[in-house]
């Protein structure tokens, strides 16, 4: 039974917003900066960010050459430009709102190696600058075959290396303290170990259930004219019709390793692998694509299927003849689509999704939030 206090002071809100992650805090930030009167909660179900916003590898990118052709794919050339930008500026948001030293930016660029089977990519690479040409002004990807050698990569492997100067990395973890920090100091709630398990969109304000913690036979109700579910890849017991699945990423990270050659974000295959130095270590990652249907759940965990191939990538190709050990390993959730566009929409009165950020939230969730926060402003 709750008290007058904690009723009046601690449950009721203008705005709900159900998850802690980085479109969370994003919108969160983009609706008090908008309207500091607002009294803003968010309810997010694990002691820390439980999706995938302090599990990612810190890329701070926009897309390589061959996952913007695989975008192609699904979108046409217009929705693939409008997907780009809209990462690029949320990138810029996010680190204008935080600043590069807040967030760990580092931007020592973005590469791509080609191997073999995606050789025939190269063909496309002027119509890729052309199409991103209004958004960078400049071309953004370049052909540069002696960074192989330069890297210490596996010439057998390897056939190119594609650049782009514009991306670089961060910390995952000082970018989301960075984001509650601020929320927080603007006086928006962060409510951890909150998970919610009802929304009741009939009710008028909206009734949101979270579990009691240690009695979990009951709950309590949080209740706000406006709930907004930016859970991404955990919104299905919420809205088990949306449109949205999961999709676990394994992340692993080296020793130190001695001399190490390279600097910058790397990816390959379509952006399903990706690496990047960490300081002197080596964190690999990604492969879901070996084993979609395994991979497909919101239990977190270790595919040894995906494990064995980046750790013999690592050894063959990324570090041939050093073969570091492997210090940390973990694994995060994430929202996919049919095709890699974000979902923003009206579920009923007063309730709203931002949702299926397609493994890209770092650079969508200052973006995504931004918008939603407009939407339900002017709603």
């Amino acid at each position: 039974m709750l008290s007058f206090w904690e009723k009046s002071a601690m449950i009721d809100a203008d705005i709900i917003i159900i998850g802690g992650g980085i479109t969370g805090l994003s919108t969160a930030a983009a609706l008090i900066e908008k309207d500091h009167k607002l009294k803003i909660k968010v309810l997010e179900r694990g002691v820390l960010p439980s999706g995938a916003s302090t599990k990612n590898a810190g890329f701070a990118c926009f897309g390589s050459l061959t996952e913007i052709l695989d975008d192609l794919e699904t979108l046409s050339p217009e929705a693939a430009a409008e997907l780009v930008e809209t990462r690029w500026k949320g990138l810029e948001k996010l680190r204008k709102r935080l600043g590069d030293d807040k967030i760990g930016y580092e931007e020592h660029g973005g590469y791509e190696l080609i191997k073999t089977e995606d050789y025939d990519c190269l063909n496309r690479m002027s119509e890729i600058n052309k199409l991103l040409h209004p958004l960078f002004n400049k071309n953004v990807f370049h052909e540069d075959k002696e960074l192989i050698d330069i890297f210490g990569f596996n010439s057998d492997k390897v056939e190119t290396i594609i650049t782009n100067p514009l991306e670089g990395q961060l910390h995952p973890g000082m970018m989301m303290k960075s984001l509650a920090n601020y929320v927080k100091n603007k006086h928006v709630d962060i409510i951890t170990g909150a998970e919610v398990i009802e929304v009741n969109k009939t009710t008028e304000p909206v009734e949101v259930s979270i579990k009691v913690p240690f009695d979990h036979s009951k709950t309590i109700k949080f209740k706000a004219p406006k709930v907004l579910i930016c859970n991404n890849a955990f919104v299905k017991p919420l809205l088990p019709d949306i449109d949205i699945k999961p999709g676990r990423g394994l992340v692993m990270v080296t020793e130190p390793i001695e001399d190490l050659k390279f600097q910058g974000a790397f990816h390959y295959d379509r952006g399903y692998f990706y690496f990047r130095n960490i300081e002197n270590r080596i964190l690999i990652g990604g492969g879901r694509n070996l084993d979609y249907s395994g991979e497909e759940t919101t239990d977190f965990g270790i595919n040894d299927q995906i494990k064995n191939q980046l750790i013999d990538d690592l050894n063959n190709t990324i570090s041939p003849g050093i073969n570091p050990k492997i210090e940390y390993e973990w694994s995060g959730i994430m929202g996919f689509g049919p095709n890699k566009k974000p979902v923003i929409k009206k579920e009923s009165e007063g309730v709203w999704t931002a949702v299926r950020l397609g493994g890209m939230g770092v650079a969508i969730g200052s973006s995504l939030g931004k918008k939603l926060a407009e939407i339900v402003l002017n709603d």
